[in-house]
C-alpha cells in the first residue's frame, strides 16, 4: 500500500512539474511573439513568469517602453485567466486558441508623467492634418496646449491604477481604473479576441458599443489651471476651446449639433460620468450623421441597418444619469483653414494685451527658477526655439514644444545659449 501511495505522489509530483514547465516554455514562446509583434512600436520585458492549477498565468515585474515616450508603463501584476489547465495550454500553444470566456486582470499599473513625454525625434507632423478635436489652450501662446508638464504641475504626477479585459461568449469588455484621473468602462458586442503571430488582434462585431467615462474631478481641475494660465475666465477660457472642437470639426467636414455642443461644453467644465452607445455600423467614429433636412444618419443608412436610436438620427447618451437628446453630427464642406506666416511667433488673444508684458530676458543663472514657463532661448548661431523650459542643468536647457496635442523634448548644449527670455505677464514677476 505504501508503495502503491509512493507511486502516486510522484506521479503527481511529476505531472505537476510537467505542467508548471510546460506552461514556462510556452508562455515564454509566446512572448516572444508579443515582442516580436511589437518591435517596431517598442520593447517589453516580460518579466518573471508563474503559473496556478486553476488555469492561470501570472506576470509580474513586466514593463513596455515606448519608443515616442520617455518613461516605460510598468505591470506590478497582470494575470490571465482561461478557466482550465487544458485552456490555458491551449491559449499559449500553436493558434493560441483562446477559450471562449477568459479574464486578464493588470494590478497595480503605473505610467511615471515627464515635462516633455515624446522624445525629441518625434517631430513628423502633417500640415494638412485634420484640426484635433480637444486642444485645451493652457498658455499666453494661443499654441499651447495642455500636456504632460500642466498635468506635472496639477498634481498629477503619474498615471496609475488597475484594469482588467474580460471575454465573454456575447461581448469583449474593458475596465480601466486610475486613481487621479477617473476610469473608463467599454463594452463591445459580439466582439472577440485573437492572439495571432502578429500580435493581439480583435475580430469586431456588427453591434454596439457601449462608454462610461467617469473623469474623477480632472476636468474641473484641467479647467481651472488653464484659465487661470491663459489669464482668462473659465466662461471665456471654454468658449475658446469650443472654438478650436467647432475649427476641428469643420477640418473633416461636419457640424455638431447644439445640444452635442452643449454637452460637451458642460462635460468640459464640470466633468461627471457620461455614459453613450456607439454604433460602429453607422455615421462618424459610431456617431450618427444627420443629412441636412432628413431624420437619417448619414452614408445613406436608416432604420433598418441599426442606427443608434429608432429613427436613426441621434446617439443614445447619458450625462450624470440623465438622457441627453439629439445629438448627432451634420455634414458640411470641409474647411481647411490657411496657416498664416504669423503663426510661427507667439500668438496672444487680443484681450490679453493689458495684462501680457512679452519677453523679457532673463540671466541664464536664473534659469532654474522659470521652469515651466514659456521661454525663447537664442542660440550662438542665431537660431531660436520657443516652448516651455522643462530641464536646466550645468550642460543643457531643455524646451519642450507642442506637437500633436503631446510636447517634444529639445536639448540645447548650455554653453550655446546666448539669449533666455520668458514670456512674463506685466507687473507681476513670476506669473
Amino acid at each position: 500500500m505504501k508503495k502503491l501511495l509512493s507511486l502516486i505522489v510522484i506521479l503527481a509530483l511529476v505531472a505537476w512539474g510537467s505542467y508548471k514547465g510546460a506552461v514556462w516554455w510556452l508562455a515564454d514562446q509566446t512572448l516572444n511573439e508579443l515582442r516580436r509583434s511589437l518591435s517596431d512600436h517598442g520593447a517589453l520585458e516580460r518579466g518573471d513568469i508563474a503559473s496556478a492549477v486553476g488555469g492561470e498565468l501570472v506576470l509580474t515585474g513586466t514593463r513596455f517602453q515606448s519608443f515616442q515616450l520617455t518613461q516605460p508603463l510598468e505591470i506590478q501584476r497582470l494575470t490571465y485567466r482561461a478557466g482550465s489547465p487544458l485552456a490555458l495550454l491551449a491559449s499559449l500553444y500553436g493558434q493560441h486558441d483562446l477559450p471562449r470566456s477568459w479574464r486578464l486582470d493588470v494590478a497595480g499599473w503605473r505610467l511615471p508623467l515627464d515635462a516633455a513625454m515624446l522624445r525629441n525625434w518625434v517631430t513628423d507632423t502633417d500640415e494638412q492634418a485634420p484640426q484635433p478635436l480637444f486642444a485645451p489652450v493652457c498658455g499666453p501662446d494661443a499654441r499651447q496646449q495642455l500636456g504632460s508638464g500642466d498635468l506635472i504641475r496639477m498634481g498629477v504626477t503619474e498615471l496609475a491604477g488597475d484594469a482588467q479585459l474580460r471575454q465573454t461568449s456575447g461581448s469583449v469588455r474593458l475596465e480601466l481604473f486610475t486613481r487621479e484621473s477617473g476610469s473608463l468602462e467599454l463594452t463591445w458586442d459580439n466582439a472577440r479576441l485573437r492572439l495571432d503571430s502578429d500580435g493581439v488582434n480583435l475580430n469586431p462585431g456588427a453591434d454596439s458599443v457601449e462608454v462610461i467615462l467617469r473623469d474623477g474631478g480632472l476636468m474641473r481641475r484641467v479647467t481651472a489651471y488653464c484659465a487661470r494660465e491663459t489669464g482668462m475666465s473659465e466662461s471665456d477660457w471654454a468658449d475658446r476651446v469650443m472654438d478650436a472642437f467647432r475649427e476641428g470639426l469643420a477640418s473633416r467636414g461636419l457640424e455638431a449639433s447644439p445640444q452635442l455642443l452643449a454637452l460637451y461644453r458642460q462635460w468640459l467644465t464640470e466633468g461627471g460620468e457620461l455614459a453613450l452607445t456607439l454604433d460602429p455600423s453607422v455615421g462618424w467614429q459610431g456617431l450618427p450623421v444627420r443629412e441636412a433636412g432628413t431624420g437619417e444618419a448619414g452614408e445613406g443608412k436608416g432604420t433598418e441597418e441599426g442606427d443608434a436610436t429608432a429613427d436613426g438620427s441621434s446617439m443614445i447618451v447619458s450625462y450624470n444619469g440623465s438622457s441627453v437628446p439629439d445629438v448627432y453630427l451634420s455634414p458640411v464642406a470641409p474647411v481647411t483653414p490657411a496657416v498664416p506666416e504669423q503663426a510661427m511667433e507667439p500668438v496672444v488673444d487680443p484681450d490679453l494685451t493689458e495684462v501680457v508684458a512679452g519677453w523679457q530676458r532673463v540671466v541664464l543663472d536664473e534659469a532654474e527658477g522659470w521652469l515651466g514657463y514659456t521661454v525663447r532661448v537664442t542660440l550662438s548661431n542665431g537660431r531660436t526655439v520657443e516652448g516651455r523650459l522643462t530641464r536646466v542643468d550645468e550642460r543643457e536647457v531643455e524646451v519642450a514644444r507642442p506637437v500633436d496635442g503631446g510636447e517634444v523634448a529639445y536639448p540645447m548644449v548650455r554653453r550655446a545659449v546666448e539669449r533666455l527670455e520668458v514670456w512674463r505677464r506685466g507687473g507681476q514677476s513670476g506669473e
